[in-house]
């Protein structure tokens, strides 16, 4: 159950536009051997074309979101030192982390943008219909996760 939770999770990180921090990252991130673009590759049944033009769009949007993933890296690494050996200064900690949340929202944003340019520009109608199953897929996947999360609490004696 957990693998496929995984699996499911990896796949909806991908239609949420991850693919593109990935890509970010680095070429190695791109998918290597298959990775979330050759995963979705398969899914959506994209051409050569195709992903030729999502590579395209991806590394328009790399000028934009690596900046940010080394923000990102080096606020994890002020946290790590600041947290150091149990060390804890919550003023600290909460300024690091707001950071932390608005670059996020920041990367969110891009991945937004990349997905739509996508979903508009590049699928056809039928992997347009695909993309939208196995996002309403992952949707109710969730809820029915929350909705275990919440069961559990509520069977769950009080300490």
């Amino acid at each position: 159950m957990k693998t496929k939770f995984c699996g499911v999770a990896l796949l909806a990180l991908m239609l949420c536009g991850t693919g593109a921090l990935s890509y970010a990252q680095g070429p190695g991130a791109w998918g290597g051997h298959g990775g979330y673009m050759g995963h979705m590759s398969t899914l959506l049944n994209l051409t050569t074309a195709q992903k030729q033009q999502i590579k395209t769009l991806m590394q328009a949007q790399r000028a934009t979101t690596r900046p940010l993933m080394q923000q990102l890296g080096q606020l994890h690494v002020q946290m790590l030192n600041a947290t150091a050996s149990g060390a804890f200064n919550q003023t600290t900690v909460q300024s690091i982390a707001t950071q932390e949340a608005q670059i996020q929202a920041q990367l969110a944003v891009q991945r937004q943008s990349v997905e739509s340019q996508i979903y508009n520009t590049v699928l056809t109608t039928q992997q347009k219909a695909t993309a939208d199953q196995l996002r309403q897929n992952e949707i109710i996947q969730i809820n029915e996760r929350l909705q275990r999360g919440s069961q559990a609490e509520a069977e769950t004696p009080a300490q």
